[in-house]
């Protein structure tokens, strides 16, 4: 049996998980309510320009010298993370916080799946496959999606495929220093979005501690609990815990946005709950990234 000593270092990182989860979706929950001010590309300007300042005055990785680093894959990474958010807020505009994320969750279950060669895979498949299709808007029923809140939201899951691929070669060529590069990089594409659509308004006062609430909640309190639990847990732990992350969105769009969902629509979560995380446990290489939405 496992000895106490040994088991704090591991309940202690399962708890940051839980918390970083839990945080980005309180983050998603306070940008929507900025978007009748300045849209949801203001939103992203928020949480990728305030956050990106942030990290950058407590990481300060123009201390290392990388003339050789794989600049290439580091832009990448964060083009993909700064579309990504921009696209995964925009789908927040016409659905629920929950049904986007389990949409967006298809990008890094997609790898999951490339990544395993078993029978039981054709499982999990089946399962993904039953989730979106109760999700997606095909059906004439009173729960029925917007069809571009839909499209935005699996545009989303595209983004954070590629932000996985370009996130494990930055990481291998940056260390830790990969994320804020990251978000500064994605803060250069969606900061001038962000103020070509919201304009001034992106400098308001009354707005800024909503700004700061998505930076933080978003980007710099989760980042830094994910580095816990990424120092803590083995790559199939992290990736099956982070499964759980489309039910913490629809219960944090339930508490904080009262959004209400129908029988369906939680069955298709929980489709897609067990599909990653059946997945990402027979991955040969479980795939650990920071999380994205």
């Amino acid at each position: 049996m496992p000895s106490r000593s040994s088991l704090t270092p591991v309940l202690l990182a399962i708890g940051a998980l839980a918390i970083a989860m839990a945080s980005y979706q309180c983050g998603a929950a306070v940008a929507k309510h900025l978007f009748s001010q300045v849209g949801a590309q203001g939103a992203t300007a928020f949480r990728l320009g305030l956050g990106a300042l942030m990290m950058l005055a407590v990481r300060r990785p123009w201390r290392t010298a990388r003339r050789s680093a794989n600049w290439r894959a580091l832009w990448g990474y964060g083009l993909s993370m700064g579309a990504m958010n921009m696209v995964f807020y925009m789908a927040l505009r016409t659905i629920p916080l929950g049904i986007a994320v389990a949409l967006e969750f298809t990008g890094p279950l997609a790898i999951a799946l490339f990544a395993s060669r078993q029978l039981l895979d054709f499982a999990w498949i089946a399962l993904a496959v039953i989730g979106l299709f109760l999700l997606l808007p095909l059906h004439g029923h009173a729960h029925a999606l917007d069809p571009i809140g839909v499209l935005y939201a699996l545009a989303a899951g595209v983004g954070w495929a590629l932000y996985i691929l370009f996130g494990q070669k930055a990481g291998l060529a940056f260390g830790a220093d990969a994320v804020t590069l990251g978000i500064a990089i994605g803060a250069l594409l969606a900061v001038p979005v962000g103020f070509a659509h919201a304009g001034t308004a992106l400098f308001s006062m009354a707005l800024l501690p909503l700004g700061l609430g998505v930076a933080v909640l978003s980007s710099v309190l989760p980042y830094s609990l994910e580095m816990i639990a990424l120092t803590r847990l083995d790559a199939r732990t992290f990736s099956v815990l982070l499964s759980l992350e489309p039910a913490i969105a629809a219960l944090a769009g339930m508490v904080f946005l009262g959004e209400r969902l129908g029988t369906l629509q939680w069955l298709a979560i929980a489709s897609i709950v067990a599909a990653s995380a059946g997945a990402a446990f027979g991955a040969r290489q479980p795939v650990a990234e920071p999380l994205a939405n």
